[in-house]
């Protein structure tokens, strides 16, 4: 018996290790059914429009905007705007990556210069969780293109062929006597470095590609494992069943009725994003209604491979949300990402922060570097009052023109900083707001690791002190308001 014990216990211990194993394989997969989706977009031009923006779904058709329509991320390199991003899991759920294109029409960037003298770059950010983000980097994925024009739209997808990620955008480069955007490719593990680039699709002629997106299929749903989706003057599908193999032309989607300014059929629609529906065999493919300005509409199928089967919804049976929404990427979401993301981005109100004792001045930042000044109105002085990052009952103050950047003490002298994901960080930008020192009516804000010290301003600067005279109290007393 002793012997059977012994044996029955070492199968249960090698059961319980599998088991365990597999959860650490694939975090947040083992979770519930995924419950909603997750869009991530850029809203239009100019240098506000030209940022990253989330908005969610529970069904993949009605659409609210995330951070009360805010931007989640600014980017701070290369030309200081992004376009076309796309948004990337890894195979387990351990990191994330957001690629986009380094552009900023309208601020900064014209046309032409864009098309035959842009950035060669593309902007990268990566996350362990969906909502801490690295600051982000520039890859080059077009310097090593002879005399390659740009770089636009990047995608990528997990290849299980090569176990890393083929990585393909478009560059605008003369080849065999035309000069016209083609699609390129390289193979990356990190988004850090990339193999050489090579033409990945070209199309006859003079026809121009720019927009390209590849979703999988599952097995018993047409012919191919994969289909892409391609704005070359239509919007043309093929099919593959490797993503570096031959790909088989089916048909494009001139037959569903959009029609541009001119009236050509399937020319007012570019930036193809697709999404699968969680709870059937069912997708949408978003098409963004450039030729109007109209930002994305769904197209439905229930095969993604038969250009034949796909249909415009019912008028009033989708719902975009207030943001118009252009050329991104849409995410399955898993319980836990969900839970994550809501609460990281909740609809919290940007306020500004009025001085007690110079009721004309507010709390602003200018250079990273706070203080307080007269009749500031913009979005630096504009913050959201999020859940402190340490603690409970507190607030940490993100910034609206910056998000991910907070108000953060270092040496008892506050900056604009953005958040690390250290627990140093979330300590020096957490406060408890408390009754106001000067007057009980307005409020008060106490650090959290120096709950002897509050937020005052000392010749219009802002320190964190320890509050002992009137003066003091005056100075470190503050209205919350719109």
């Amino acid at each position: 018996m002793s012997a059977l014990r012994a044996r029955l216990s070492a199968i249960l211990l090698a059961v319980c290790l599998l088991l365990t194993s597999q959860a650490l394989i694939t975090p947040d997969r083992a979770a519930a059914a995924d419950p909603g989706y997750l869009m991530l977009h850029f809203t239009g031009e100019g240098s506000t429009g030209q940022q990253m923006y989330l908005a969610h779904s529970a069904d993949g058709l009605h659409w609210n905007d995330l951070n009360d329509g805010a931007s989640i991320l600014r980017s701070t390199v290369g030309t200081k705007g992004v376009r076309d991003p796309a948004l990337v899991r890894s195979p387990d759920g351990s990191k994330y990556w957001i690629i986009a294109t380094d552009l900023c029409w309208g601020c900064g960037s014209t046309v032409d210069g864009s098309i035959n003298n842009g950035s060669r770059s593309i902007v990268v950010w990566e996350s362990t969780d969906l909502v801490n983000w690295s600051e982000p980097w520039l890859l080059n994925v077009a310097g090593a293109i002879p005399d390659g024009r740009n770089a636009w739209a990047p995608e990528a997808i997990f290849n299980p062929a090569t176990n890393d990620y083929v990585l393909y955008w478009a560059t605008n480069v003369p080849l065999d006597g035309k000069t016209k955007h083609r699609i390129f490719y390289a193979r990356t593990s990190d988004f850090r470095t990339i193999t050489t680039p090579q033409i990945y699709i070209d199309r006859p002629g003079a026809q121009e590609l720019i927009d390209t997106q590849i979703v999988e299929v599952p097995a018993g749903v047409g012919n191919f494992r994969y289909v892409r989706a391609s704005g070359d003057g239509q919007i043309t599908l093929e099919g593959s069943n490797s993503i570096l193999g031959t790909w088989t032309n089916l048909g494009d989607l001139s037959g569903i009725g959009l029609t541009g300014a001119a009236g050509t059929t399937g020319t007012a629609v570019e930036g193809p994003m697709w999404m699968k529906f969680r709870d059937r065999n069912e997708w949408a493919l978003y098409l963004d209604q450039y030729a109007i300005r109209g930002g994305y509409m769904p197209v439905t199928t229930t095969n993604p491979s038969a250009p034949g089967t796909y249909q415009i919804p019912a008028s009033g049976s989708y719902n975009m949300g207030v943001n118009k929404k252009r050329h991104g990427s849409i995410l399955n979401l898993t319980a836990a990402e969900e839970t994550r993301v809501l609460a990281r981005w909740p609809s919290t109100p940007a306020q500004r922060l009025q001085s007690f004792n110079f009721q004309d001045r507010y709390v602003r930042h200018a250079n990273f570097d706070v203080r307080i000044d007269q009749n500031i109105t913009g979005p630096d002085a504009q913050f959201r009052l999020r859940p402190g990052l340490a603690g409970s009952d507190t607030v940490s103050f993100e910034s609206v023109s910056h998000p991910g950047y907070f108000l953060r003490h270092a040496n008892y002298d506050f900056q604009l900083v953005r958040n690390d994901g250290t627990a140093q960080f979330a300590a020096d930008a957490t406060f408890r707001q408390v009754a106001g020192l000067a007057d009980s009516t307005w409020s008060s804000f106490q650090s959290y690791n120096h709950p002897d010290r509050y937020i005052r301003h000392y010749a219009y600067q802002l320190r964190l002190d320890p509050i002992s005279t009137a003066t003091g109290r005056s100075d470190a007393t503050f209205r919350v308001t719109n």
